[in-house]
């Protein structure tokens, strides 16, 4: 498999899922006892109120829908689970559910280090059913739009496990899609404390970019064969506007291939290089034929860029907004970060 299509990254193909996110809460009432009646001019002590302990309602079992609208019930807490994506390794592991992991798909960029001792149950464009059913698995995290095999996805349910699809195609999707994680392993408020975080830098980096002037940003993904960028409906396309740039896309939702003559005619005022933990320089983009015109190069705004946090959707987010709004603006100012 190519490095520079890496489970994390984009294919030329995209489409929309939608997450249906059920959230269940329950009050218990409080209950008094009553003071017993003393007589007139007679110091009394108050009675102190009784109150019932609230009981939280059980999390288990679980009845959930994934992003491909399938309904997927848990009869108990996940113990043994299996991420058949980045982002969902990378949760799983944020949530403190590390040791709960006992198969992970293929990933170039591996994050968190433990990770590393996980074994791998699959890689892009394959999933080894036969491993993940012999691991006693009782949830697997796999990636929606086909990005596993949709029929490996069947064959696991049709054995009985349970299979959440997760597919974001915009932030707010990316969110959900953790606090999905967060029901479906029985770490709600974990998951809430992440998807707040992210928020929170979300809003800090739209409040600062929104008094700076938009910026022609041409954010490249891969330029092995062709030049390949954001595609329309492509949620790194929103968080380059949320970050200050007007960005250049294919023009066509689920394309990712942009032609060399339209990012001519674009002018970008930036170049993020996505690409440039491949190799790419700086150097080699003025190189091209007819690049040392662009604005971008003859300002020396050709940047390299950690494309893994910015387009992985996970609980890196709240680095990845940030690194790309002081990549479009390098003078941005923005509030420290909450440890």
């Amino acid at each position: 498999m190519d490095a520079r299509l890496s489970p994390h990254r984009p294919r030329r193909a995209s489409g929309l899922a939608a997450a249906l996110l059920i959230t269940i809460t329950t009050l218990v009432a409080a209950c008094s006892a009553a003071a017993t009646p003393v007589p007139t001019l007679v110091p009394t002590t108050p009675v102190p109120t009784a109150v019932a302990t609230p009981t939280p309602a059980p999390a288990f079992p679980a009845a959930l829908t994934d992003d491909d609208g399938t309904a997927v019930t848990l009869k108990a807490e996940p113990q043994k689970i299996v991420t058949l994506t980045p982002a969902a390794t990378e949760t799983v592991f944020a949530l403190g559910l590390g040791s709960r992991l006992v198969g992970k798909v293929e990933d170039f960029s591996l994050y968190p280090p433990e990770a590393a001792k996980v074994p791998d149950v699959a890689k892009f464009g394959s999933v080894d059913v036969e491993k993940i059913v012999s691991l006693g698995t009782d949830l697997v995290i796999a990636g929606g739009h086909s990005f596993n095999p949709p029929e490996a996805i069947t064959k696991l349910r049709a054995l009985g496990v349970p299979v959440l699809v997760l597919f974001a195609p915009d932030v707010a999707t990316s969110l959900t899609d953790i606090t999905l994680i967060g029901r479906a392993t029985g770490r709600p408020a974990e998951a809430a404390a992440i998807t707040s975080a992210i928020s929170t830098a979300f809003d800090q980096v739209k409040t600062a970019a929104a008094a700076l002037p938009k910026l022609r940003v041409y954010y490249e993904l891969d330029a092995t064969n062709g030049y390949f960028g954001p595609a329309p409906d492509y949620f790194g396309t929103e968080m380059i506007r949320i970050a200050g740039g007007d960005p250049l896309t294919s023009g066509t939702d689920g394309v990712y291939q942009i032609e060399g003559e339209k990012i001519l005619a674009f002018d970008p005022e930036v170049i993020l290089l996505g690409d440039a933990a491949y190799g790419v320089t700086p150097e080699q983009v003025a190189a091209r034929p007819g690049w040392d015109t662009l604005t971008a190069v003859r300002n020396g705004a050709v940047r390299p860029i950690d494309d893994v946090i910015v387009t992985r959707p996970g609980p890196r987010l709240t680095e990845g907004i940030r690194a790309l709004a002081q990549a479009i603006n390098p003078d941005l100012v923005l509030p420290t970060m909450a440890p």
